[in-house]
């Protein structure tokens, strides 16, 4: 069967003839169900999409007249009935991907999720096969009602982005003169959205018309001054700028796209090294050096430890990205130069992998995180990779021992590293970097341009006058430059950039000016740092003042800055900073590239020692975090809505800047800091970054102790919860987390509910449950959409280890609506994967791996490597059960390759017991034993709470030794995992165990005691798991030794125990 409804109201048979449908209500009626194919929609929902405000008087039965209808025309279209009823209103019974609205957002997420990745062949290729699926508007047969008209505006929404996002694509293919006329067409349909505006003046440039360009620019300021009095974004103006300037403008941002509907779990990303926008000039021979020693032994090298030594402004990190872009293997970009603390390095360097806690079973008073260089060990042990460590001079021994590390635990990994000074580690090949060579004074232009530093000045200069050459005339003066400049890759850089407004002899003159003054001063520098300051003091003293003013106050961020940050944190306007920036930029002080400003390591060190003789300091450093607490707090609530990947990315891209705020409040504002944690709380655990603040959090409690500040309560128990997620050892040595708990759990008893940090609910419940029954049990519903749904995702969880199964899956059902409806991929993630769970219980083992699926999809977005190997096991699992060996060993070979690439060594062990259950469920009791010690091993690292996985171990070798005829040691391993889960309080964790003991009586000969055991492990659970191919068996036997009426009677009083009864009779058994 085919559903149109993008554009054209069409059904089609499988041979492709049409199916009429009648009546407009019928059609409205189809398109609402169609646009939920396969899933439930409620009786009130179809009434307020067919009548809008104004339903019939008896609108149940109006409805239930329009279901009839469509049931007959739809009726022999297929070989069942299409529209079926359910228990919470009508049902399309079809693949989603039988309706082309749902085919358009998978294949558009598809597309949008390849263009992220680069592969720009095929984004084009697919977001053509997407858009093609439109004939035209959403229909009318959408209906009028609010409801209906807010799908019409998504799928429009959606339809856009993708027509963005192929734009993106087919221009990455240098397709800029064929879209010309079709942005042209986008922006005057949309003339308010940025994107396209962006994309046509890149299709324009790219075309050679640059004029056109920058037109399209001035329009586009015009139009959102008059429309909206709003300037253009950074975006747009970064690519207005790089037009300006003659550079290929950057790529605009992507407007986020829906997820495709069956995921491949996401593997780890890294960080490259950054884009250059300009040419690389000379260091050839220093290139060929470095390359050579990284490549293999057979070539001259074999080196695991290059470093590039030189001094500030040599051009250390240049050489190093260009030997990183000529390396055949994965590489991985850290610049260390806005690190202030050598005890963030390990974490630098691990986000740097994309490496990320799990964030759907985190937290935990009792569960001891990961050790950051052991989780970094573990990433990398079978990895080859090399590893780009950028400015490491500020913290030589932290690396040092670091990378030592590194390279003794992970054989397959190399590392290239920039500083003034060598690491000094055995085995390390420094490859120094001397000054460019410049020309002896009286030489020829020809000759001149024969040696690199005058190259350099050559090539910088046309960037900002294009009519410069270095000829008769110039060559005198630009000879004097370079060589007065000790061939200094930047000092050269600075100075080229005044001939945008100097011509170059008065250049060369001024610049001798300032070197005989630095004669003058003290000679205890090195001749090339004097050089180096030199040079940028002269920059320096070229700027107007306001410039001065704005150089030195962006000493302050610590990971670059965007203009709203540079202009709230500044005091200017957006005209003037964007006019400022620019200034800034083209005098070769800051670089811009895609919206971001940076400002180069040593012209910072010059303009920060500027700042402090200005007496600025403490009120640009208190802007500073005030800014960034601000965009922190109006962050916190995009994080649980459909924006959240958005906001997300938004707030990684500050993450340096975020921290040294932090860490700043820490030292001078301590009420600030707690606001701050309490901001940031949410992001850290959603991009995995569980210890992220924990040694600011446990800092801050040290000064802070025991009391916590009035009015700060929610923001106390947030920073204990911080601190916990880093350990004892990640808070800090010498840390000790217990005084601070009971102020906590003081604070929590006594909470006014709901919170004012709703995320402080799900941290502390992770650990320790609800704060007291009334959080779960109180009124129907909360006050907003995402608290209602964390309600429930709780309520669902006591329902579950109360063994009331039904209950559980009404709850989970009710708790993914409510996230879905914010679009909280966390939230989706737990239900999703909880209803997969109880689904594969039930014995329906399709829909239970299409839940998983939708778990995968929702857990990869969110960047948690983590949580897709644990997904994948769980999945695997149930292939287990299902008796589907060879998806379920490929299901775990996946988790094991992704859990490797988290550096969670817990999650391995996972699958080794997996594969050791198809072993012995296959008769090799040789391996399965193997695989369930080895299991057992990883069990015991402590990184996690994983008493559940040891009971199943313990579980498993009991069934070992069961099919060896060894009841005693089966009853022994049995018991133990028993003892596991009680001690956990796990009692429906326990009932695995329970049964397995069933299987041991019934071998003891008592299979009326058997049957009890079954029945009281089915009521732990709240089910029993009929499908099982253990429990099957168990019962199939005990079945065959009792009479029906024994065998049930058994079962019945096994099944109607109470907890305390169970435990009672276990204490007993």
């Amino acid at each position: 069967m085919w559903f149109g409804v993008l554009g054209e109201f069409v059904v089609r048979r499988d041979d492709g003839s049409s199916v009429a449908v009648r009546g407009p209500r019928a059609r409205s009626l189809l398109v609402l169900l169609a646009l939920e194919a396969g899933r439930p929609v409620t009786v009130d929902s179809l009434i307020e999409g067919l009548y809008g405000d104004h339903p019939p008087g008896d609108a149940l039965n109006a409805l239930q007249s329009q279901v009839s209808r469509l049931r007959r025309d739809l009726r022999g279209a297929a070989p069942h009935e299409l529209v079926e009823s359910h228990p919470l209103g009508y049902r399309l019974a079809v693949d989603p991907d039988s309706v082309d609205a749902h085919r358009f957002e998978r294949l558009a997420a598809e597309g949008h999720r390849q263009l992220a990745a680069g592969d720009h062949a095929a984004a084009a290729a697919t977001l053509r096969q997407a858009l093609d699926l439109w004939q035209g508007p959403v229909p009318v047969e959408l209906g009028e009602a609010a409801t209906a008209r807010a799908r019409a505006h998504r799928l429009q929404d959606l339809r856009l982005a993708a027509a963005e996002d192929r734009a993106e694509a087919e221009l990455a293919l240098g397709g800029h003169r064929e879209l010309v006329a079709e942005l042209q067409q986008l922006v005057a349909a949309h003339p308010l959205r940025e994107r396209p505006r962006g994309q046509l003046m890149r299709a324009l440039y790219g075309s050679g018309r640059r004029a056109d360009a920058l037109a399209v620019y001035e329009d586009a300021r015009r139009t959102l001054a008059e429309e909206l009095g709003n300037d253009p974004s950074e975006e747009l103006a970064a690519v207005h700028l790089a037009v300006l300037r003659g550079e290929l403008p950057p790529a605009t941002r992507a407007t986020p796209a829906p997820a495709p509907a069956a995921p491949e779990p996401a593997t780890v990303g890294r960080t490259g090294p950054p884009a250059q926008l300009t040419t690389f000039v000379g260091r050839r021979d220093e290139l060929e050096r470095v390359s050579r020693l990284l490549g293999p032994l057979d070539r001259g090298g074999g080196a695991r430890l290059v470093t590039v030594v030189g001094s500030g402004g040599s051009g250390k990190t240049r050489l190093a990205i260009e030997a990183a872009g000529r390396d055949p293997g994965g590489v991985a970009f850290v610049d260390l130069g806005g690190l202030r603390d050598g005890g963030d390095l390990p974490r630098q360097v691990l986000n740097a992998f994309g490496v990320r806690e799990g964030v759907l079973n985190a937290g935990g008073r009792q569960s001891q995180p990961p050790d950051t260089v052991e989780r970094l060990v573990a990433a990398l042990s079978d990895t080859d990779l090399l590893l780009v460590l950028d400015n490491c001079e500020h913290m030589v021994e932290e690396v040092a021992r670091l990378v030592f590390r590194l390279l003794t635990s992970c054989p397959r990994i190399r590392v290239l590293a920039t500083s003034r000074e060598a690491l000094g580690i055995t085995g390390e090949v420094l490859c120094p970097v001397p000054p460019l060579a410049a020309p002896p004074e009286g030489v020829s232009a020809t000759e001149a341009l024969e040696y690199p530093a005058v190259r350099l000045f050559a090539d910088r200069a046309t960037a900002v006058r294009p009519d410069f050459t270095v000829d008769a005339a110039t060559v005198a003066p630009v000879v004097r430059v370079c060589r007065a400049l000790d061939g200094l890759p930047l000092a050269i850089e600075l100075a080229a950039a005044r001939l945008r407004s100097l011509p170059v002899d008065e250049v060369a003159a001024r610049l001798d000016d300032r070197f005989r003054l630095l004669s003058q001063g003290s000679r205890t520098a090195s001749p090339r740092h004097q050089t180096l300051r030199a040079v940028v003091g002269w920059s320096w003293d070229l700027l107007e003042e306001d410039e001065q003013r704005l150089a030195r106050r962006l000493t302050v961020f610590a990971g670059g800055f965007t203009l709203d940050a540079a202009g709230r944190v500044c005091e200017l306007s957006d005209a003037e900073a964007v006019e400022r920036l620019t200034g800034l930029a083209d005098k070769s002080l800051i670089e811009g590239d895609g919206g971001r400003y940076r400002m180069l390591g040593t012209v910072r060190a010059f303009c920060a020692e500027r700042l402090a003789k200005a007496g600025e300091e403490e009120e640009v450093h208190g802007r500073f975090t005030e800014y960034f607490l601000d965009l922190a707090r109006t962050a916190e609530p995009y994080l649980r809505s459909a924006d959240q990947l958005d906001w997300l990315a938004r707030l990684a891209a500050e993450d340096a800047n975020l921290q040294a705020a932090l860490h700043r409040a820490v030292r001078t504002d301590q009420d600030t800091a707690f606001r701050l944690i309490a901001a940031l709380t949410g992001y850290w655990w959603l991009r995995g970054l569980r210890g992220h603040g924990a040694v600011a959090a446990a800092e801050l409690l040290r000064k802070v102790g025991t009391a916590p500040p009035q009015g700060l309560e929610e923001e106390y128990v947030l920073c204990v919860l911080n601190a916990a997620a880093g350990g004892e050892d990640g808070a800090g040595g010498g840390f000790t987390l217990q005084p601070y708990w009971q102020p906590a759990e003081e604070i929590m008893a006594e909470l006014e509910w709901p919170p004012r940090h709703p995320f402080l609910t799900v941290l502390w419940g992770m650990g320790t449950g609800a704060p007291r029954p009334s959080a779960l049990t109180g009124g129907p519903r909360r006050p907003d959409p995402w608290s209602d749904a964390l309600t429930r995702l709780g309520r669902g969880h006591m329902a579950l280890f109360g063994g009331e199964v039904d209950e559980a899956a009404r709850q989970f059902e009710d708790s993914l609506a409510g996230f879905r409806s914010t679009g909280d991929r966390w939230g989706m993630a737990l239900c999703l994967a909880e209803l997969a769970m109880l689904a594969g219980w039930r014995g329906e083992g399709q829909r239970s791996m299409a839940l998983y699926d939708e778990a995968l999809e929702s857990a990869g977005q969110l960047g948690a490597v983590e949580d897709l190997a644990d997904l994948l096991c769980r999945k695997a699992d149930g292939l287990v059960r299902a008796g589907d060996f060879a998806a379920a060993r490929t299901a775990y070979e996946r988790a094991a390759r992704t859990a490797r690439e988290a550096g969670a060594p817990a999650l391995p062990a996972a699958v080794e017991w997996g594969l050791g259950e198809i072993a012995r469920l296959s008769g090799d009791l040789t391996e399965a034993r193997r695989l369930m010690e080895a299991a057992l091993a990883g069990c015991a690292t402590g990184w996690f709470a994983v008493e559940e996985l040891r009971a199943r171990v313990f579980v498993a070798l009991g069934r070992i030794a069961e099919a060896e005829d060894d009841t005693a040691r089966a009853r022994e391993w049995h018991q133990r995992a028993l003892n596991v889960m009680i001690g956990s309080r796990n009692l429906a964790g326990a009932a695995g165990a329970v049964e397995a003991l069933a299987g041991v009586v019934l071998l003891e000969g008592d299979p009326e005691g058997a049957a009890l055991l079954l029945g009281l492990g089915a009521g732990l659970r709240g089910i029993s798991l009929d499908q099982d191919p253990d429990v099957a068996r168990t019962m199939r036997r005990a079945r065959e030794l009792l009479s029906p009426d024994a065998y049930e009677a058994a079962y019945r009083r096994g099944r109607a125990m109470t907890g305390e009864e169970a435990l009672a009779f276990l204490g007993r058994a």
